[in-house]
């Protein structure tokens, strides 16, 4: 049975596992289905199992550079939406422990820990010095 199993997946798109657009789908796929399960509209069930369809589509195809083409595609798309929000994460830690200041000779941006009084900073670039409050 289990040669079988293989002998079925070879030259699958599936065979060495799901990718991450996949993985999304089918994580997409259990949260509609929950939400759809309090919904009691008609055709709205429809989605979950649209979305479950296309996913084992992916896993069974034997189109593997179309597929592999999507992954890409949505690995770019989620990289570059997750790559913001991690910006915006770390830019806040930052924020909690540093003051960011900019020099007025050439606009470079300068991180200054907090809580070291008025201090004498020297930029890195221009080597403008300018006194500021940390």
């Amino acid at each position: 049975m289990r040669e079988k199993l293989f002998r079925f997946m070879q030259g699958r798109y599936g065979a060495y596992g799901a990718d991450r657009l996949t993985r999304f789908l089918l994580i997409l796929f259990l949260v509609t289905f929950v939400i759809t399960s309090f919904i009691r509209l008609p055709f709205v069930g429809l989605v979950p199992t649209g979305i479950a369809m296309y996913a084992y589509f992916r896993l069974l195809s034997r189109n593997v550079p179309a597929r592999y083409h999507e992954n890409e595609v949505f690995s770019r798309v989620s990289s570059r939406f997750l790559g913001r929000i991690s910006h915006v994460s770390s830019s806040i830690e930052q924020r909690r422990r540093y003051h960011i200041y900019k020099c007025p000779g050439c606009g470079q941006k300068i991180r200054i820990p907090r809580g070291k009084g008025r201090i004498m900073v020297r930029c890195p670039k221009c080597t403008q010095e300018f006194l500021k409050v940390s």
